[in-house]
C-alpha cells in the first residue's frame, strides 16, 4: 500500500494551479492547451466572453485569437461532447458508454423511462438519422418532429421533442454536434464527426478518464456527491494524500506532485471564468483555497455581493478577490463596476489585476473603463 503524501494547503494549491496551466510559464498552443485541460465547459453567457474562450485567454493571454478554437472545432480536431469541448481523440473513451446507453447494471427509473421514450419515438429517430445522412449537417430547426409521444416535464424542456431526442442520440453515439454554437449549432451523424479508432472497453475507459481528470486537477477526492457536468472525483486514480488542516483523504497525480516539488513555483495574476476548472469543485475551492464564491447571475440584482458575472482573481497560489466586469460591445467598452478584495491587494496584486484587465480589454478589442 502506498503511504499517503503529506501536503500543506499551499502545496495543494500550487499543485492545482500548475495542473491547470496557470503558473507564470504560459502555454502557447491552443490545441495543446485544450488537450491538457482537457475540456472547456460550454456556457452561452457572454457577459464578458463565452467561457470556453475566456478560459483559454486566462492561460494564453491576448495573443490567443478566439477564432483559433473554433477553427479546431470546424476541423473536428476538437469536438463537443457532454456540454464541453474536448480533444477529438478523447471520444474513444466515451464510445463504450455510448454503446451501453441507457446504462449498465441496475438501471434507475429515469434511465428506463428515457429508453422507453426513445423506443416509442423510434420512427422519429429514424427520420432524423435519415435526413442527416442525406442532407446533414443541419440545424435543430431543420429536423422533423414526428414524435408520437411528446416529451413531458415540469421544466422548460416540456414538449421540446426533437431537442430532447437529439440529446439521447448524442448519448447513444449516433449524432454529434458538428460546428456552430447556441441556436446556430449544427448536427450530423456521429460517424462523420468523431474520428475513427478502436473502442476502449468500458472499465478501462472509465479508469483512463479518472486518470486524465486527476492530471488536469492535480488533486481531487476519490468519491463524493455528483455535480453538474464533468465529475470532480477520480476514483482510484493516482496516489493517496492528506492536506494539512483539511479532513479526509485526497488523490494526487504523483508525477505532477514530484514536478511541483522539484521546481520553484512561479505564480502570476489571472482573471478566471466563473466556470473555470480550478473552481468547478466548490468543496475543494473552500477547503484548499479557502475562497468564498458563488456565481450570482441567477440572483436578483439586489442580492448580489460581487456582480452578475464576477471573475475570480488568482494571484500566485491564492484566490484573492473578484472583478465585476461586463463587455458592453455596443458601446465598445469593457466596464469594470467594482474590484472586490477578499484581502487587501497591495501594490503588486493591484498592478497585476490592472495588467490583466488591460490585456482582457485588448483581447476583446474594447476600451477599458475602471471604476472611480
Amino acid at each position: 500500500m502506498v503511504e499517503a503524501h503529506q501536503l500543506s494547503r499551499r502545496d495543494a494549491r500550487r499543485l492545482a494551479v500548475r495542473a491547470q496551466l496557470l503558473t507564470r510559464e504560459r502555454p502557447t498552443d491552443v490545441e495543446d492547451t485544450v488537450r491538457a485541460l482537457p475540456l472547456l465547459q460550454l456556457d452561452p453567457t457572454r457577459a464578458v466572453a463565452p467561457s470556453a474562450e475566456l478560459v483559454l485567454w486566462s492561460r494564453l493571454g491576448s495573443s490567443y485569437a478566439a477564432r483559433e478554437l473554433w477553427d479546431l472545432v470546424d476541423e473536428q480536431r476538437v469536438v463537443e461532447l457532454r456540454g464541453a469541448l474536448r480533444p477529438a481523440e478523447d471520444v474513444a473513451l466515451f464510445r463504450a458508454e455510448m454503446d451501453a446507453w441507457p446504462g449498465v447494471g441496475d438501471l434507475t427509473a429515469w434511465q428506463r423511462g428515457n429508453a422507453a421514450w426513445v423506443e416509442a419515438n423510434n420512427a422519429c429517430r429514424m427520420d432524423v438519422l435519415d435526413l442527416l445522412r442525406t442532407d446533414g449537417p443541419l440545424h435543430l430547426r431543420d429536423l422533423p418532429d414526428t414524435c408520437v409521444q411528446p416529451w413531458t416535464s415540469s421544466g422548460w424542456n416540456d414538449r421540446k421533442n426533437v431537442q430532447m431526442l437529439l440529446g439521447f442520440l448524442v448519448a447513444r453515439g449516433e449524432v454529434a454536434a458538428a460546428g456552430g454554437t447556441g441556436r446556430d449549432r449544427l448536427w450530423d451523424l456521429a460517424e462523420r464527426v468523431y474520428p475513427d479508432g478502436p473502442q476502449v472497453p468500458l472499465q478501462e475507459a472509465l479508469r483512463r478518464r479518472d486518470e486524465q481528470r486527476l492530471r488536469s486537477l492535480g488533486l481531487a477526492r476519490a468519491s463524493g456527491p455528483e455535480v453538474p457536468g464533468e465529475p470532480v472525483v477520480v476514483g482510484a486514480a493516482g496516489e493517496p494524500a492528506v492536506v494539512e488542516g483539511v479532513p479526509g483523504q485526497w488523490r494526487v497525480d504523483p508525477e505532477l506532485l514530484e514536478a511541483t516539488r522539484a521546481q520553484r513555483f512561479a505564480g502570476r495574476t489571472a482573471l478566471l471564468s466563473p466556470f473555470d476548472r480550478l473552481l468547478h469543485d466548490r468543496r475543494r475551492m473552500g477547503e484548499v483555497f479557502e475562497f468564498d464564491y458563488v456565481l450570482e447571475m441567477y440572483k436578483p440584482a439586489a442580492k448580489r455581493r460581487w456582480g452578475y458575472y464576477a471573475l475570480p482573481v488568482l494571484h500566485g497560489d491564492r484566490l484573492v478577490g473578484k472583478v465585476d466586469a461586463k463587455a458592453e460591445r455596443a458601446q465598445g467598452v469593457l466596464r469594470v463596476a467594482a474590484v472586490h478584495e477578499d484581502v487587501p491587494f497591495g501594490a503588486t496584486v493591484a498592478a497585476g489585476v490592472r495588467a490583466e484587465l488591460v490585456d482582457l480589454a485588448r483581447w476583446l478589442d474594447l476600451e477599458l473603463e475602471l471604476p472611480g
